[in-house]
């Protein structure tokens, strides 16, 4: 019995990770030659430097350069409102660590190939899957060649080509911004407050997340607008920087043409069945999170929780059956559920006030809810943990 994982991500390698403990045969097959991508999600939050922590990875997983976020804020033309205080949480990680991705995939990786039972296989793309008569899945073709599988895995990203051969397409539920994204330097001067803040101006937005050596700079714009902002050239963004991010204004220079960042088209979206006999879908392949509230890693790592606590007790009875699968979306499907409406909910707003001419700031009725610590501790919690969270089977602990 054996599972092929497609896409070497946070959810495809912490499970394999945790199948190949509980010394079952996994392969990840990853499509690059490595694990380096710019402008990925960097956030490990409290649910998962927790489970880490279990897992006993946590301590050296944090010997790795990151940086501690403590506090999220909004920055308004009104004044500035600190909207979550990670550190109220009872945790001894009270804070979000922003780490590259490519770091924690590295570490992943390395711990899981250290286990007898894990395979790596980079350079392979995974290109369609192998099916029985019946049509249950079996394996998968790649790059190279063929994989037999008893469990075929999808958790390779919202362009899954393991979905695409599978059927089920992924319903979208509305998103109206994209991202456009970009480094600048970290100078000794800078706040030392500055952990995940938003800077909201009356077309736009910007979100900066803290780094060790520097700062992510995302830059909101209407969907579908890139061409024209392309059209005008990078000044207005760095206008906007100047004016709205005053501490990075004798930086937004360095900002010097669209070579320098990445466009992330935001999306929301899931397919209604993330299963087969066969095959399971995970994380983006399943459900595409927006970047509010920087829980995709979240999410993708509570599906690899959710479903190793499915599959490794199933393997030891036997084998996995499609009712296994199917328990797998349904303990997660309300979870994903709620964080998609709440983004779309906050899509929809942005999109409203921009058709008003308002600005795209928060209410002002917030400035009095987040003068109240409790709401601060309240919505620290439900970011560092989103809702529902899973927790690791104690028997999966000792394996």
């Amino acid at each position: 019995m054996s599972v092929a994982i497609a896409g070497g991500g946070p959810g495809g390698l912490l499970l394999g990770y945790l199948l190949a403990r509980a010394r079952i045969e996994v392969t990840v097959l990853e499509s690059r030659s490595d694990f380096d991508r710019d402008f990925r999600g960097d956030s490990l939050h409290p649910y998962t430097l927790e489970l880490l922590d279990r897992l006993g990875l946590a301590e050296d997983l944090l010997e790795l350069d990151h940086f501690k976020a403590r506090s999220f804020r909004f920055h308004t033309p009104a004044g500035v409102y600190r909207a979550a205080d990670y550190d109220r949480l009872r945790s001894p990680y009270g804070y979000v660590a922003l780490m590259p991705q490519v770091r924690f995939l590295d570490f992943l990786a390395e711990r899981a190939s250290a286990l007898p039972s894990f395979t790596l296989r980079t350079n392979a793309k995974v290109t369609g899957l192998l099916e029985a008569g019946d049509g249950t899945v079996t394996g998968v073709r790649h790059r190279g060649g063929e994989l037999a599988a008893s469990v075929v895995v999808g958790a390779d990203g919202r362009f899954s080509t393991v979905r695409r051969p599978a059927g089920p397409a992924a319903r979208s539920l509305g998103a109206t911004t994209d991202l456009l994204w970009f480094r600048l330097p970290r100078s000794p001067g800078d706040p030392p407050d500055a952990d995940l803040d938003l800077y909201f101006g009356r077309d736009a937005y910007v979100g900066v997340l803290g780094g060790v050596r520097d700062w992510q700079v995302g830059y909101s714009i209407e969907k579908g607008a890139y061409p024209a902002l392309r059209e005008r050239g990078v000044e207005p963004i760095r206008a906007f920087v100047r004016e709205r991010v005053p501490w990075l204004a004798d930086r937004a220079h360095l900002l010097a043409d669209f070579s320098q960042t990445t466009l992330l088209s935001v999306d929301i979206s899931r397919v209604d069945r993330w299963h087969r006999p066969g095959l399971l879908l995970l994380g983006d392949a399943a459900h595409v999170i927006s970047p509010v509230g920087g829980n995709g890693i979240l999410m993708a790592i509570q599906d690899a929780v959710a479903a190793a606590n499915r599959l490794v007790p199933a393997f030891r009875r036997g084998g996995v059956t499609a009712a296994d699968l199917a328990g797998v979306q349904a303990d997660r499907i309300r979870a994903i559920e709620r964080v998609q409406a709440d983004q779309v909910r906050v899509e929809r707003r942005a999109a409203a006030a921009r058709a008003r001419g308002r600005g795209t700031a928060p209410p002002k009725l917030l400035k009095y809810l987040f003068a109240v610590p409790a709401v601060r501790t309240w919505g620290a919690r439900g970011n560092a943990y989103g809702p529902f969270p899973p927790q690791l089977d104690e028997s999966l602990l000792s394996s």
